[in-house]
């Protein structure tokens, strides 16, 4: 496994534990071991030739770019070490320019079969900006499998050269655990809480959401706000709207998935993903989801008027506005839309993706000779 650490990456790779498979992690950001993930054979803080002031080196390096290479080690050198330390049977490089492209000619080298996981906007969003396309268009040639999200980067990735076979589409992080997370469900009828996603930056758009939500305050009287994973602009914004409405900038992921079962919406919006992992997460909860539907990639859970909304605008508060308004108006809808959503939830149960994920590392074809 290549990958930064994320919540994602731990998740994905706790499928394989007492799986029979001898699995190692080589981070690519050099940076500390994740103790969540014991049964794994972890390749760490490679990165610095100094175990002291290390802080202080990247200060300097980032202000004096030339000494870098004073400072840390090539990831190339380390990586070609660590292939022939372990001698993998397998590669699997996790998001194309952070775990692909700073190894591209160490495995373009070796015979190993390398797989790769598309995450979010890691096609999507980096095809339109030339010094990525050019990495997309060199790594995805030499990749022999591949994961993604949606199936809209299945057929994206064969446009933009990858010749090899499709693994199939899995959450990016494994599935959910529906059963551990059944007590959080309540009733339809005893949600009042509107939940938001709020991250504005790169790709997210969470500042329409809260124009639209603040332009019907006054059909918002029976309901809680609550917006979550907000971003520094997202904070910014707050002195904008009713001083009731809670701000959260981290919280645990159990605690996001209480939120999302006692509330009669989740909104999310961006210009740019994969499938999120959120709104999943929001429709195993029971939420009804209002969703942005970059590339058509959500379009593939939600029908709109029948489980959720697509926001096709992720600019336009008018318009996420009359979907939030065609929710809170709209109990049979939502009503209908939760027992859709009870139902379609089953095929992403934890141990129902970890089988189907595991049977798809099985059929690489591994030359042992």
């Amino acid at each position: 496994m290549v990958s930064m650490n994320s919540i994602h990456f731990q998740r994905w790779t706790e499928q394989l534990r007492d799986s029979g498979h001898e699995v190692h992690w080589f981070d690519v950001r050099g940076g500390a071991g994740n103790a969540s993930l014991d049964f794994v054979k972890q390749h760490i803080n490679w990165k610095y030739r100094f175990k002291k002031g290390r802080y202080l080196f990247k200060k300097i390096s980032t202000k004096l770019p030339f000494l870098t290479a004073f400072f840390e080690r090539n990831i190339e050198t380390i990586f070609k070490e660590k292939l022939q330390e372990i001698q993998p049977d397998v590669v699997h490089s996790f998001a194309l320019y952070v775990s692909c492209t700073p190894i591209l000619n160490v495995m373009k080298a070796s015979k190993i079969p390398w797989i790769y996981s598309s995450w979010g906007s890691d096609l999507f969003y980096f095809k339109d900006i030339p010094s990525y396309r050019r990495d997309i268009e060199a790594v995805l040639p030499e990749i022999n499998y591949l994961f993604t999200d949606c199936h809209r980067d299945q057929e994206l990735a064969k446009t933009l050269g990858f010749s090899g076979r499709s693994l199939g589409v899995f959450p990016g992080g494994g599935g959910f655990e529906l059963e551990e997370t059944k007590s959080y469900i309540k009733p339809i009828a005893d949600r009042k809480l509107i939940l938001v996603k709020g991250y504005q930056g790169r790709s997210g758009r969470a500042i329409p959401i809260l124009q639209a939500l603040n332009a019907m305050k006054k059909e918002l009287n029976d309901y809680e706000v609550v917006v979550f994973g907000c971003s520094p602009e997202t904070l910014d914004f707050k002195v904008n709207v009713p001083s009731q409405w809670i701000f959260h900038k981290q919280m645990s992921h159990h605690g996001i998935l209480k939120l999302m079962g006692a509330s009669v919406v989740y909104i999310g919006n961006s210009n740019s993903d994969g499938m999120p992992n959120t709104v999943l997460e929001a429709i195993c909860m029971g939420a009804f989801p209002i969703q942005s539907n970059p590339g058509d990639a959500t379009a593939e859970v939600i029908t709109p008027e029948i489980n959720g909304l697509l926001i096709e605008d992720c600019e336009d508060p008018a318009e996420i506005e009359k979907h939030i308004l065609m929710a809170l108006q709209n109990q049979e809808l939502v009503a209908t839309a939760f027992l859709y959503n009870q139902d379609l939830k089953k095929q992403w149960e934890r141990q129902t993706i970890q089988q189907s994920v595991l049977k798809a590392y099985d059929t690489i074809k591994v030359d042992r000779g």
